[in-house]
């Protein structure tokens, strides 16, 4: 058993937990879901190609469609996201969605090169 792996699945279903108080939680909590069942079934060493493909391919297409967003942040000189949790303004949200996004293919990323080791 790959303890590393182990810790992913738990830390990502803490991150599906936190979600379920925001205003659209379904999609994170099945997105942060997903995450931790690929990285469970990682601890146990087995892999499942075609789910790491599905899933990096959605983190990706996702990222893709805040990325003007997370850009824009990036322009303004990357003000605070964390003055306070409750989102004041728009680029405060979508950048945390985009850098939680990069967490998920991140480790959906991991995954995907410990399988071809």
């Amino acid at each position: 058993m790959n303890y590393f792996n182990l810790f992913l699945a738990l830390l990502f279903c803490l991150f599906a937990a936190v979600q379920l108080n925001d205003p659209d939680p379904w999609e994170w909590v099945a997105m942060y879901g997903f995450v931790a069942i690929v990285s469970a079934f990682a601890a146990f060493g087995r892999y499942h190609s075609y789910l790491l493909y599905l899933g990096v391919a959605v983190v990706l297409i996702w990222m893709a469609t805040l990325a003007p967003d997370f850009i824009h942040w990036v322009k303004m000189g990357m003000p605070t996201i964390t003055g306070s949790m409750k989102a004041e303004s728009p680029h405060v949200e979508l950048t945390r969605e985009f850098l939680g996004l990069l967490l998920c293919g991140l480790a959906l990323g991991w995954h995907w090169r410990r399988m071809r080791v």
